[in-house]
This record gives C-alpha cells, sequence and structure tokens, in this order.
C-alpha cells in the first residue's frame, strides 16, 4: 500500500468505540469517497480480502495503457446461449461439508453468503438439501393430484397449473438444520458453512389456496395438508390449514425462471417463514385430513432435542436471526481504517424492524441501516459504517423483527435447548478479529 493510500486511510481513523457521530461520519463519508477513488484508480480494493491482482501491484501503469479488451473486439451476441458468471467469479460457488453424510444424495451444498450482495440469492448459488439425490424431472409426465378431505379430488398437469393466476413474490428458505454444527462448540470456519443453508428468491406460482377452493376443501373437518415429493425417499410434511390458506404458493418458477432441476423442478411447494424441509420439492400430492399424520420425517427426524431428554416436534418456524456476512470468518481486513459491515437479517414471522451492531464484543450496540426493500418473511439487507483501530476485537448482529422478537444470545437459547440440538439454532453470531485482520469463529455466551 503507498504513502498517499496510507495518508487517506489515517484521516478517518477515529471514534475510540468504532462508530461515527453526525460530525464525524460527514467528514469519514467524504474521506471514504477520496479513499475509494484512489484506491480505484489504483487498482486496490477495499474489501475484506487481501489484494493479489497485478492490477493493484501495479496499478497506475495498467490505467495508462490499453488493455487489449479495450482495443479490440469482443465476443458475439449470445456467445454462449445462457448466460454465465465471469470466469474471475469461479472461486464463489456453492460447496458441500465432507464428511457431513454417509452418501452426496443425501447431503447439503452451501450458499456462499460472504460473496453476495443485496438479497436475492442467484439460482446457481441457491443451497442444496436432498434426502435421495435430484431428478430433472420431464414436466409434460409430472402431476399434482389433491386428494382427501375435498368435494373433488383432482389431478392436475404443469399445464392446467400454469393457466391459473399466478402470483410472485420475495422469500427466504433456511434448512431447520441451518447452523446446527454451533450448538455445543465452534465447529465450522466460514460463514458460508455456519449459515450457508439460506437463501432468498423470487418465487413463481399459484396459490395453495387457490387450487384448495377448486377443489372444494372441506374448511370445517380439514385440518392440516400433507405435502408429499416425487423423489426416491417420498419426502411427506404436514403443514396446518391455517397455513395452507394463507401464503403457500404451489410454485414452478424461481428468480424469474423455471426451477432449476436441483430445486425441485419442475414443481415445488413454498411455505414463507418455515423450515426448508416442508417446502417440498418435485410435489406430486396434496391430501387433506383432519389430523397431523406424523410421517417418518416430522416424529424422528426435525425434531427438537430438549434438556430433558423429550423431543419438541412441528417446531416449523424460523426465528428471526441474522449474521454478519462481511468481515466474517476466513477473511482478512486488508489494514486499519474504514470499513462497511455487512449482513443479512430474516425472520419467518414477518418483516425486520430494527438490526444493532455490536464491535465490542456486545458491550454497545449501534442500529445498522436496513436497506430497502423490507419485505416479509425475506431476507433484509444491513449497513453500518465502522473504523476499526487494529485492535483485537469481537463483531456481532442482533436482530429484532415486527413482533418484537429480539434474536438471543448463546447462552440464552442454551438455557432453555441445551447443547445437545440440531435444529433451529438463531443465536447471535460471533466473528473475532486479531491483530493481524484475520477474523474467526468464536463463540461469545
Amino acid at each position: 500500500m503507498t504513502a498517499e493510500l496510507r495518508k487517506v486511510i489515517g484521516r478517518i481513523m477515529r471514534a475510540p468505540e468504532g462508530f461515527l457521530d453526525a460530525a464525524q461520519l460527514d467528514e469519514a463519508r467524504k474521506a471514504r469517497r477520496s479513499f475509494m477513488g484512489k484506491a480505484l484508480a489504483m487498482g486496490a480494493g477495499v474489501a475484506s480480502t487481501v489484494a493479489s491482482s497485478a492490477l493493484a501491484q501495479d496499478g497506475d501503469k495498467a490505467i495508462l495503457n490499453l488493455p487489449t479488451h479495450s482495443t479490440s473486439l469482443g465476443l458475439p451476441v449470445a456467445a454462449t446461449g445462457y448466460g454465465m458468471p465471469s470466469q474471475w467469479e469461479k472461486n464463489l460457488q456453492r460447496r458441500e461439508s465432507p464428511g457431513l453424510t454417509r452418501v452426496t444424495q443425501a447431503s447439503v451444498s452451501f450458499t456462499p453468503l460472504q460473496g453476495l450482495f443485496g438479497i436475492i440469492t442467484p439460482s446457481g448459488l441457491h443451497f442444496e438439501r436432498h434426502h435421495q439425490g435430484w431428478h430433472d424431472i420431464d414436466p409434460s409426465g409430472h402431476r399434482l393430484m389433491i386428494n382427501g378431505l375435498v368435494q373433488e379430488e383432482r389431478v392436475f398437469t404443469m399445464d392446467d397449473l400454469m393457466r391459473l393466476p399466478s402470483v410472485s413474490r420475495i422469500h427466504f428458505i433456511e434448512c431447520g438444520a441451518n447452523t446446527g454444527a454451533e450448538w455445543g462448540n465452534v465447529a465450522l470456519p466460514t460463514v458460508q458453512y455456519t449459515h450457508g443453508m439460506l437463501s432468498c428468491s423470487e418465487f413463481t406460482g399459484v396459490l395453495l389456496s387457490t387450487l384448495l377452493e377448486m377443489c372444494g376443501v372441506d374448511k370445517k373437518k380439514g385440518k392440516y395438508v400433507l405435502a408429499e415429493g416425487a423423489d426416491g425417499s417420498s419426502m411427506t410434511r404436514t403443514i396446518s390449514m391455517e397455513r395452507a390458506l394463507d401464503d403457500v404458493i404451489v410454485a414452478w418458477a424461481m428468480n424469474g425462471e423455471m426451477l432449476r432441476p436441483e430445486n425441485g423442478y419442475p414443481l415445488r411447494l413454498v411455505v414463507p417463514g418455515v423450515q426448508g424441509v416442508s417446502w417440498v420439492k418435485y410435489l406430486r400430492r396434496i391430501e387433506v385430513g383432519d389430523e397431523r399424520y406424523d410421517t417418518k420425517d416430522e416424529t424422528i427426524h426435525y425434531i427438537d432435542m430438549m434438556p430433558n431428554g423429550m423431543h419438541r416436534q412441528y417446531t416449523s418456524v424460523q426465528e428471526c436471526k441474522s449474521v454478519i456476512t462481511t468481515p466474517s470468518g476466513g477473511q482478512v481486513l486488508m489494514d486499519k481504517g474504514f470499513y462497511n459491515i455487512t449482513g443479512l437479517a430474516w425472520s419467518g414471522r414477518g418483516k425486520i424492524k430494527r438490526v444493532d451492531v455490536s464491535v465490542d464484543g456486545g458491550r454497545n450496540w449501534r442500529s445498522a441501516r436496513l436497506e430497502t426493500p423490507i419485505l416479509s418473511k425475506a431476507l433484509s439487507r444491513f449497513n453500518i459504517d465502522w473504523v476499526w483501530d487494529g485492535s483485537p476485537t469481537i463483531i456481532q448482529s442482533r436482530a429484532i423483527d415486527e413482533t418484537g422478537y429480539v434474536q438471543p444470545k448463546l447462552n440464552q437459547l442454551r438455557a432453555v435447548r441445551g447443547t445437545k440440538s440440531i435444529y433451529h439454532n438463531n443465536a447471535i453470531q460471533s466473528w473475532k478479529i486479531d491483530s493481524n485482520g484475520e477474523v474467526s469463529n468464536v463463540q461469545v455466551s
């Protein structure tokens, strides 16, 4: 880093607690603009990873000498047919955790939250959870049956469904086991593995309530619906009638295109705010019944182990939660000075109302900026300005939703749930920053 750039960084190092008051914030913004302008001119980034490109090492010459792409023809229009990410972004991938399951067909791939922006997860980076592998099903042969306590049992083709009135809504989906490895001790190094069973997309389809009304659902006797998938594991989940008639979608599209095969093509259930296992993929049947179905995946799996040894069932709602994605585990701060702390917050009970951030291990908190849009049962992006003085510290985020629920500290959650559970860990996540800038996962009770 040049002496000139260090001088710019030095001008914005102030505020002993790391946060800025109104006057300091205005001065920091001016300095930040100057800093970013100089950094971009020299090819040096302000992100929380170590710059390693030739452009960063020799930025002045790079900007004066025109590269080949500035003096020649580029590739033709539609050269690839379906657009793909840049070759320089190939390291940003969803990844499986080695040894997580016995076979990869019943495993998880994690979304790289640390490399995403805004709230929408690209379809190719949407996390996966399979119980017996995924399939690319011919939509022309796929059917959806609705039976049980209805006046008319019906079978729908994909063409039938796509002729009906549709809705498009943005929602998060989170596996109930997300962050599950952290119930005991620190287990995973990066936010991709601690929180990466989380994605947020725009889903398009027909409301389940529309289909149930078409079949003449018995609202007096019908208390629950059973959703069944067409995969080899015959995934089945019970959903309350109240929820089924509310905002559940029978979806065929995600992020403006048809579902990807690994995400349930050609048809899946979208159950906003509820753990991902209820979002049944390859949806083939909806049955209306008068009581819970107690299937294998809701009686012996996806249950909460309580401290007294009892199992708690049907705890489907994903409670209010947040995580800082940058800086986060595995990243390195390039130097002292100004940084934008950013992350995600979500709640299965509605909108995020506020996110607080601490840069001193939870002793002091400041409210972050919530970026728009702020939607119900969707991810919300938060940002806050921070000046790092080079001292070791711990950063955290704490979300509050519109119901008033406050994301708990780890010891508060353990007091109720113990340490041997797997599902529904929504405790505050802590990232430790060492004096050398390295960021690591740490637990703070």
